[in-house]
């Protein structure tokens, strides 16, 4: 395995020559695709060292890996960690085939064999590593129809090939099994070339049954009543004793509320409640809010004064980053305005695979649809609930509902949820959020209800309790009912 050599701090920097590398057949087409370069015993033609680089997206050179023939050991300069797959910039993320490899050499010696054909990539600190090579790149390798895990035919090289199948998509990865040789390269070397090719066409689908039994669930049945619970923050009233502690793993939770009721800020709550008391990874996907204004509303909590209401002049920058902006636990989908459907699952997904994200927050359903008709909001809520069952993440969907009733702004239900009836159907969990927000009563007007009309683990469902909004600390804090406030805050007069 190489490894960064922690003695090495030096700038990455690329020495040696572009040639072909004859002691392992592989020509200088292919070194000079991949930009290998090579060093001479002095006065010979003896190749003593490959020198292996590393790009960015942006082709600039940000590592260089060496390897010494003579001992087989490795050094690198610049950063290697961080640096993507070998060869990933050769490449766009699309097509039907991409081969992932445990070495350089056998990258090389894989994309010779292949006939230059198609895209091959290797994993940049051997076995041990690429199951973190292969989360940290996910989303590029699910550009592509199949992922072909092309690792050392030893225990450490199978181990890490079925750990790699499982963290892509379902029904990604194929799994070659070589037969006679231990890796590419020396299937290169004894000029086995239709063999390697014959065994990368026949790589086997990596896929997992589902089918079990009775025994076979047992462990889960224990684990049900052990998993771990997320618990709202306790200002939300009866919330946590009505869903049986909060939520968890594999679950989709629903809010649902009139435009302007307060969602984004109930989320903004959670988000903040499961940073400061878990830790859990959240990932947010804020589809109405660029990620400028989502690091303010988090700041407005964590500080308790409401940030949209200080003039920017006077605002304390280098005080407010403190341990919630730098401590890496929360990620924001960066989204610029505009994502379809297949990029925002691709992100989703490559934040709970590659981040190691537990909770999914997603603000609103209706900014991640291209049409709020049932097909297309049906498609929606199966790929979140396929999501959340093979990942284990649980899920939090906001979503608008349809125009509110006449009689009165607390008069809402699940069959008011905008689009299709799919949204409650596929939930866990739905929560209900409404506000008199054309109140003439200043509290009242600040006053959210939340009611549980779905839960599937408790069967409990009815009025959870009241929230109240602070304009000057920008927090919901456990409120009361209105007419509750009223009649404990009004004095009579004789």
């Amino acid at each position: 395995m190489a490894l960064e050599d922690p003695k090495v701090t030096k700038r990455a920097e690329l020495t040696g020559t572009v040639t072909g590398i004859r002691d392992r057949r592989i020509s200088l087409e292919t070194c000079k695709k991949y930009g290998v370069t090579t060093e001479c015993a002095s006065g010979t033609s003896d190749i003593t060292k490959h020198h292996y680089p590393y790009f960015n997206n942006d082709g600039d050179l940000v590592a260089v890996k060496t390897r010494s023939v003579a001992d087989k050991a490795f050094y690198s300069t610049g950063s290697i960690r961080g640096a993507g797959l070998f060869g990933q910039h050769l490449f766009k993320p699309e097509g039907k085939y991409i081969t992932l490899v445990e070495g350089e050499l056998d990258a090389l010696s894989a994309y010779e064999m292949l006939g230059s054909r198609w895209p091959v990539v290797s994993v940049s600190n051997g076995a041990n590593g690429a199951k973190a090579s292969v989360q940290a790149s996910l989303e590029y390798l699910e550009g592509f129809e199949n992922v072909v895990l092309c690792f050392d035919m030893d225990e450490a090289g199978r181990k890490a090939a079925r750990e790699c199948a499982e963290v892509l998509s379902p029904n990604k990865a194929r799994i070659v099994k070589l037969e006679d040789y231990k890796d590419a390269s020396e299937y290169l070397v004894a000029n086995k070339l239709k063999d390697f090719s014959s065994q990368w066409w026949n790589a086997s689908p990596f896929v997992m049954t589902g089918v079990i039994t009775l025994a076979d669930a047992w462990e889960n049945f224990i684990a049900r009543g052990k998993q771990e619970i997320i618990a709202f923050p306790p200002a939300f009233g009866m919330l946590n004793t009505m869903l049986n502690g909060g939520i968890a793993g594999g679950e989709i939770t629903v809010l649902g509320a009139l435009t302007s009721v307060g969602k984004t800020t109930m989320v903004n709550e959670i988000t903040y409640e499961f940073w400061k008391n878990t830790d859990i990874r959240i990932g947010c996907a804020f589809l109405e809010a660029d990620s400028g204004e989502a690091v303010e509303n988090l700041l407005t909590i964590h500080t308790e004064n409401n940030l949209a209401l200080e003039n920017r002049d006077n605002i304390d920058y280098d005080a407010l980053k403190t341990d919630i902006i730098t401590d890496g636990r929360i990620f924001l989908l960066d989204h610029r305005g505009a994502i379809g459907a297949d990029e925002l699952f691709l992100k989703l997904r490559s934040m709970v695979k590659g981040n190691g994200v537990q909770v999914l927050i997603i603000d609103p359903l209706q900014a991640a649809v291209v049409a709020n008709n049932n097909e297309v909001i049906d498609d929606f809520m199966d790929r979140l609930l396929k999501l959340a069952k093979e990942t284990g993440v649980s899920i939090i969907v906001v979503s608008h509902m349809k125009k509110p009733s006449m009689n009165s702004p607390h008069n809402v239900s699940e069959y008011d949820l905008k689009g299709s009836g799919s949204i409650n159907q596929i939930a866990f969990n739905t929560i209900l959020l409404s506000r008199d927000k054309m109140a003439e009563d200043e509290y009242a007007k600040n006053s959210t209800m939340v009611q549980v009309v779905k839960c599937r683990r408790t069967g409990m469902t009815g009025l959870a309790g009241w929230l109240h909004y602070d304009h000057y600390t920008g927090r919901l804090e456990k409120g009361k009912p209105p007419e509750q406030y009223e009649a404990e805050n009004s004095s009579e007069e004789f």
